[in-house]
């Protein structure tokens, strides 16, 4: 199990992405500019699988996916195996703001990040000491997932936002759930948004948050929801996952069948960060 500090550094990168979020919502921001943004700081953390820090394939490279999507308009955009971008949410993004496709994956995605100026960086930036302590010593446990983030804005918009190294010691090529729209990420303004973590094969087989939003459905609380949802995937498939969730009246919930998940929400004005 990762050691105390471990957690610190954790929560306070949690806190960090919320306070960037929120402040961007105050500021009669978009959700989708306040999820991007607490995505960014995240994958910006060395102690997340996702962007700098993310956990390394069976070649010992980093490759990363990455998506978001509007519930206001339905736009989405997604990355898949992107190996030279330190932001694959920003990456996304800008898939999504181009417009014509929803989904581009490894040496394309690639080249799309550099024909829209988003930033590149040497593959060797991302790989952390920790990484490749765990890649040589073939070391699989105690280790946090993807990071995601939902929001609602002053003008009852919703958005989600999702980014993952993947899982440690995957096949060169393998994607997961979270640069699937419906699995790892979700939004609808007639329903919520969410944003999954834990094992992506699981997570694309049950469709997740498309799942979750569905469960909202005549006005059930994100919680129960959330619960259920991932209820569906313990009795389906056995594996472990976790959804964060918001509703069309900006009610929060959250549910997760694995050890552990690291959440920050506002209750009642306070910010509360679970670790």
């Amino acid at each position: 199990s990762p050691a105390p500090e471990f957690h610190e550094a954790r929560e306070r990168g949690l806190r960090r992405a919320f306070e960037a979020a929120w402040t961007i919502l105050l500021n009669n921001g978009s959700a989708l500019d306040a999820v991007v943004q607490a995505t960014v700081e995240l994958e910006n953390d060395p102690v997340f699988n996702a962007g700098v820090g993310s956990c390394l394939n069976q070649d010992g490279e980093v490759e990363m996916d990455a998506s978001l999507m509007e519930g206001a308009t339905l736009r989405a955009g997604a990355v898949g195996a992107v190996r030279t971008v330190q932001n694959p949410i920003l990456l996304a993004r800008a898939v999504m703001e181009e417009g014509r496709h929803v989904f581009l994956a490894g040496d394309g995605a690639d080249q799309f990040a550099h024909k829209h100026g988003v930033s590149a960086v040497a593959r060797a930036a991302l790989i952390t000491e920790r990484q490749q302590q765990r890649w040589t010593e073939k070391h699989t446990q105690g280790e946090p997932g993807t990071v995601g983030a939902v929001a609602f804005d002053k003008a009852g918009r919703l958005a989600a936002a999702t980014s993952t190294g993947g899982i440690f010691d995957k096949h060169p090529g393998r994607i997961g759930d979270s640069a699937v729209i419906g699995a790892g990420t979700y939004a609808d303004d007639t329903l919520g948004a969410a944003s999954a973590t834990g094992l992506g094969e699981a997570i694309i087989r049950t469709t997740l948050t498309r799942t979750a939003a569905e469960f909202l459905r005549g006005g059930i609380h994100p919680t129960q929801a959330a619960r259920r949802a991932i209820e569906l995937v313990q009795q389906r498939t056995g594996s472990e996952a976790g959804i964060i969730l918001i509703d069309a009246l900006g009610r929060v919930g959250y549910a997760y069948n694995a050890p552990t998940m690291s959440t920050a929400f506002l209750s009642d004005q306070t910010l509360v960060i679970l670790d």
